[in-house]
């Protein structure tokens, strides 16, 4: 399997789609029903996202081991430093390694649910450069992206504090940096220009978040902070009642934000799939790739 420095030496755009994992065995079918379909275009890898505590955040590499051999798809397992010491992370860290997931999405990660502020676990970490350093210290043949935000991560003051922060994940080891979804191409590039102009050097991918569902996609901007297009918004609401209509308008919206990204000179696309197909499906198929 490749890293994300090998992968990202490619000729062509990259193409990587995002998972989560399921909670129920309903779920997992879904889920490799979706893969499945998604495989065919050949996306270069499948990130797959982590919950903090207990059984389910080991649920990540699982899913990222049967995902590599049933596919032979190279995976990235994500990884937060909620709720977990420096030792916990290296545990999990090793069984990763053990399945032969060799990238990590290395996350600081949100405050648990009920929580408003993000606190470190004690004996762990407080920051994503941070974890970082660690894997990067410790595991420098592993592929390491970061997450970086061009409308501001929600609890920054300002965008520069923000692009700050990302510089300093950078200058720790990471690889590749992927954006926060993002509706309005002009922000991207306004980010692009300023995060060039801090020296950050490695690749910036965007992510885009194909819009199935109006309500859906409204909770999901109010919790990261995502700007929403008044244009958008009129276009979905006017169809509010029609869920194909919402989805037709969303992945319109998708296929002519990719194409307008890639003919700008982006990297690749990280697709934030929430585990469904058709979406995506149809924006590789518009794509081409």
């Amino acid at each position: 399997m490749r890293t994300l420095p090998e992968i990202f030496k490619s000729d062509r755009p990259v193409v990587s789609i995002e998972i989560f994992p399921p909670k129920t065995e309903k779920g997992d079918l879904s889920l490799f029903k979706m893969l499945d379909c998604l495989s065919q275009y050949k996306p270069q890898f499948i990130s797959c996202t982590y919950g903090a505590g207990g059984s389910v955040r080991t649920r990540t590499v699982d899913l990222c081991q049967q995902i590599q051999q049933r596919y032979e798809i190279p995976t990235t397992a994500h990884l937060t430093c909620v709720g977990s010491t420096r030792d916990e992370i290296v545990e999990i860290l090793n069984s990763a390694v053990a399945a032969g997931v060799i990238n990590i999405m290395a996350l600081r990660g949100d405050a648990p649910e009920g929580v408003d502020i993000f606190e470190a676990t004690e004996g762990g970490f407080g920051y994503a450069n941070e974890l970082v350093q660690l894997i990067n210290e410790r595991y420098p043949k592993m592929g390491i992206g970061v997450a970086a935000y061009p409308e501001k991560h929600a609890e920054a003051p300002d965008l520069p504090t923000d692009l700050n922060n990302l510089k300093r994940k950078i200058d720790a080891g990471a690889d590749v940096a992927f954006t926060q979804l993002f509706f309005d191409n002009d922000n991207f590039y306004r980010f692009r220009e300023m995060y060039e102009q801090a020296g950050c050097n490695i690749p910036l991918v965007p992510g885009i978040m194909p819009i199935t569902e109006f309500a859906r996609i409204k909770r999901i901007t109010a919790m990261c902070g995502a700007i929403f297009p008044k244009e958008l918004a009129s276009k979905l609401e006017a169809v509010q009642d029609d869920k194909q209509a919402q989805m037709e308008i969303g992945v319109n919206h998708a296929i002519s934000q990719c194409q307008d990204l890639l003919k700008q000179g982006a990297p690749g696309i990280h697709f934030y799939a929430l585990n469904r197909s058709q979406a995506c499906q149809q924006i590789l198929e518009a794509l081409d790739l």
